[in-house]
């Protein structure tokens, strides 16, 4: 009877536990769902405002971004990455944006870029952001694209 006892007791811990992490997980999918919100409107204060002040991020492997990763922080994001976006394309769009809830305080989010090249050409890009956050903010960012297409969308 003891150990009956003993191991509802241990369930009993382990689905309060998963409880309290699926809440957890819904509040960091509420955060990234307003950081593509804001993207969408080009409000990169309140972009900025959501990301940890000693955020690591790093943009795709064979990205010509990649060149600063990883950045650390929000200035470094902002001048290394967003700043250098617009420059790049003739438009840059970021579509179709799903969000899959992770355990561990992670949120993957499954979306294309649309992308206008200078030279009239237009790209669907496939990508993939892997977050992990940290009460209510986002501490670690990676980015998995189709670094060819976002090349070939560079080429003037």
């Amino acid at each position: 009877m003891k150990r009956i006892l003993a191991t509802m007791f241990l369930i009993a811990i382990n689905l309060n536990g998963f409880a309290q992490d699926t809440k957890t997980d819904t509040i960091n999918l509420i955060v990234i769902d307003s950081l593509y919100q804001a993207f969408a409107k080009g409000d990169i204060p309140t972009v900025l405002g959501l990301i940890d002040e000693k955020i690591v991020w790093n943009e795709a492997e064979g990205n010509s971004l990649a060149d600063g990763n990883p950045y650390i922080g929000p200035e470094a994001v902002l001048n290394g990455v967003f700043a250098r976006i617009g420059p790049l394309y003739k438009s840059f769009a970021v579509k179709d944006v799903n969000l899959h809830e992770m355990s561990n305080n992670q949120v993957l989010a499954t979306l294309r870029y649309e992308i206008v090249s200078k030279n009239d050409e237009s790209y669907s890009v496939q990508v993939a952001h892997h977050y992990t956050l940290k009460d209510g903010k986002i501490i670690q960012f990676q980015q998995y694209a189709d670094t060819k297409k976002l090349a070939d969308a560079e080429k003037i």
